[in-house]
Formats: structure tokens, C-alpha cells, sequence
């Protein structure tokens, strides 16, 4: 399409600056003459560009020209680049992306109050490559496999649809149609084994937004917990907390509801020393006989 042309043929004069007809008709596979037109339309819509003949002439950008404020706002160049930041984060690597190509279109804002990573403090090259495989997957509507861990550690192979990569409570998830349940799952990657793209394609598609349609949907038996933690663990109350009251003593009262189960007591033995269940009893006993069971592994 030519306004596709258009676009590209300032993005490479931004770059390189100066460059022949012929080398834009060649690049783009079109006449020389088209190329003349296309310059002509940039000029009038008032684009700086000229030529220039004889030896070392071509096609040239005035050096100090950007995209100007009769085409978008500064404050919407902002919001635009610190929005692709974010996006530019989970690229992993990638190059030749949207935010380098705007950013010298739009004269490379000075902004930088924004700086986005979703990778790992730890070596995640693993998952770096995981995400990498599921987004071409998704893209391309390819069938993948799979051995999947569920909470138990139980391990399944499944043949997946995916849909999406959604980020949700500091952890990626795909979320698609498992051909072994006949119904979309999430699935977490850190659990994701052996994956394989298969040359098999899909039509399904995802239908809007699946973690809010998820959270609508999620109905689990919950429990009332009073707890009181050291001051010691202060940091992760104010990370994972938002209602609590300090004590004289630094220490803090929290009562949260949780979801009933297995994870509800690993959760709180995270705690280690700096934490006690108040109420209710059952749980405080509960929680006692699991740590018994841990005592137990090293009696």
C-alpha cells in the first residue's frame, strides 16, 4: 500500500539520511518513477524532503526534521512511547522494533520516566525462549505439546491451541484450548516442559479478556485468617497486604480471606519464624502438623 511506502521511505531517509531513487525503487520493487511521485506527495504534505543531482546527490530529509505537532500532540508522542516501552519489554531482545522506528520518527523524546522489564532477576533463559516459542505459536496459529506440573506435581502431556500469554500476580501464563480437557485452560510457563510447535494450524481465537472473564468466573471455598507477623517481615506485608494495623511493638495484625487448600499452608510457612495464626484454631492446628511433618524429614 503506498501510504505504507510513504511511512517507510522517511523512516529510511531518518536513518540513512540520503539515498538514491534508484536504491528506493529497488528496495521497494517499484518504477523510479513512482518513487519521484512518492516524494512529490511527502513534499506536499509538507514533509521536508528534497533531491538533489549530479555526483553524491539523491533523496534527503532536512537534518532537523521530526514529526511535527500538526500531526500529534507532544503529550500524545509521550503517552505513545512510554506505552511501546512497555511492549518493547516482553520482545525479549528483539530488534528493529515499532519504539526505535517512532522514536526517530518522533526526534527521540527526551522522556525516560518509564522502564519496563518482565524478564527474571535470575537467569530466565529458559523461559526467555519458552515465551519466545508460545508467541510464534500464537501468531502463527500453530498447534503446540507439552508435559505440564499441576499444584501436585503431577505431570500430563497436553496438546494445546494457544490463544494468549497473560501476565497476571508476577507469573506468565498461556491461556488455551487443551485438546486433553476439551476446554481453555491457563497454564503457567514456569511449569511448561518439552514444548514442541507442531506444524498443525487453528481457527479458534481467545474472544476478549480472558483473566477478567477468569476472575468473574472463579468461585473457591475461602477462609478467614487473623494473623500476626514480625516486624522483621515487614517488607512482604506491605507487598502482599493491603488492610493491616501495627502493633506498639512493630509487629502487625492482618486478617485476609484465603482460597482453602494445599498452597494456603505453604503459603504461611513461607513466613517461616515471623508469623502466627490467631484464628481460626483449626488452621493454627492444621499449620502445626505440617510443620511437624517438615521437623519429621530432618529428625
Amino acid at each position: 500500500m503506498q501510504i505504507n511506502r510513504l511511512f517507510e521511505i522517511v523512516y529510511i531517509l531518518l536513518e540513512k539520511r540520503k539515498v538514491t531513487a534508484q536504491e528506493l525503487a529497488k528496495h521497494f520493487e517499484v518504477s523510479p518513477r513512482t518513487i519521484y511521485r512518492d516524494i512529490e506527495i511527502l513534499s506536499g504534505a509538507g514533509i521536508p524532503v528534497y533531491m538533489s543531482k549530479g555526483k553524491g546527490g539523491g533523496v534527503s530529509l532536512l537534518s532537523e526534521f521530526v514529526l511535527n505537532k500538526a500531526v500529534i500532540t507532544e503529550r500524545e508522542r509521550e503517552e505513545i512511547l512510554s506505552a511501546l516501552k512497555a511492549v518493547d519489554a516482553v520482545r525479549l531482545g528483539e530488534e528493529d522494533s515499532a519504539l526505535q522506528k517512532l522514536g526517530s520518527l518522533f526526534g527521540e523524546s527526551q522522556s525516560d520516566w518509564i522502564e519496563v522489564d518482565f524478564g527474571f532477576w535470575a537467569d530466565g533463559k529458559r523461559e526467555e525462549r519458552l515465551f519466545q516459542d508460545i508467541k510464534e505459536a500464537i501468531i502463527g496459529k500453530k498447534v503446540i505439546r507439552f508435559s505440564y506440573a499441576n499444584v501436585k506435581g503431577q505431570e500430563t502431556e497436553r496438546e494445546v491451541e494457544p490463544l494468549k500469554l497473560c501476565f497476571k500476580g508476577e507469573s506468565w501464563y498461556l491461556y488455551g484450548y487443551c485438546r486433553k480437557r476439551e476446554d481453555c485452560r491457563f497454564f503457567k510457563l514456569k511449569r511448561i516442559r518439552k514444548l514442541q510447535l507442531t506444524e498443525e494450524t487453528f481457527m479458534r481465537s481467545c474472544g476478549g479478556q480472558v483473566l477478567r472473564r477468569q476472575q468473574e468466573n472463579y468461585r473457591q471455598e475461602t477462609i478467614k485468617l487473623k494473623l500476626k507477623i514480625a516486624r522483621e517481615a515487614a517488607y512482604r506485608v506491605y507487598d502482599e497486604f493491603e488492610n493491616y494495623e501495627q502493633m506498639e511493638d512493630g509487629s502487625f495484625l492482618v486478617e485476609i480471606r484465603f482460597p482453602k487448600g494445599a498452597w494456603m499452608f505453604y503459603y504461611l510457612i513461607s513466613f517461616g519464624r515471623h508469623l502466627e495464626v490467631l484464628e481460626p484454631e483449626e488452621v493454627r492446628k492444621q499449620l502445626k502438623d505440617e510443620l511437624n511433618k517438615i521437623l519429621d524429614i530432618y529428625s
